[in-house]
């Protein structure tokens, strides 16, 4: 059984005063299996909703342009397309993108544990990131300009060793929040 020490907005601190142990039901059974059984998740998280528009802004972009250029065709004599088979042709290929985009979404899964950071993606072929919290050795907090409309950021993990950061947690909400859970956590559980 896998315990929960904070909820969404508590620190640890917070939480361990203030609500009991929980089962953690939204954990995917790949997640699940790479925790001991007295392991204690502190943090599961997905990117916002708003990753599926945002992700896609240039493909929905680029199939306006394409269902606004059909359209305009459809008024000379030459061309095969109608306004209304433009316009469709551009409505799917929005579709078909932001139907991609959900599946990423869903399938992007980021967990902060007293041992480990987790990060899981992929929808073809999936990629699942651990590290030990004693290893990371730098994080960052990083917003790009769509991020920061929306209170968005993308937290990057560096571990020891490495001249980069190896994982990031994408478009999560209130990021420095987050961020701060983080080095909680790895002050209070990375110490050896």
């Amino acid at each position: 059984m896998t315990r929960v020490l904070a909820a969404n907005s508590e620190t640890p601190a917070q939480a361990t005063t203030a609500s009991p142990t929980v089962v953690v039901p939204a954990l995917p059974t790949a997640v699940q299996a790479t925790l001991s059984p007295d392991e204690i998740v502190i943090l599961v998280l997905r990117p916002s909703l708003l990753y599926i528009p945002l992700s896609s802004l240039g493909t929905l972009g680029a199939s306006a342009i394409i269902a606004a250029t059909l359209a305009w065709a459809s008024m000379y004599e030459w061309s095969a397309w109608s306004e209304a088979g433009g316009i469709s042709v551009g409505v799917i290929v929005a579709c078909a993108r932001l139907s991609w985009a959900w599946l990423d979404w869903y399938t992007h899964l980021f967990v902060l544990t007293d041992r480990r950071v987790i990060a899981r993606r992929g929808i073809l072929r999936t990629a699942l990131y651990e590290a030990p919290l004693v290893q990371i050795q730098n994080t960052v907090v990083v917003q790009s300009l769509r991020e920061r409309i929306f209170g968005l950021g993308t937290i990057g993990f560096a571990t020891a060793g490495r001249s980069t950061f190896d994982a990031f947690w994408e478009m999560v909400r209130r990021p420095f929040v987050v961020h701060g859970q983080v080095l909680d956590a790895i002050r209070r559980y990375g110490k050896k």
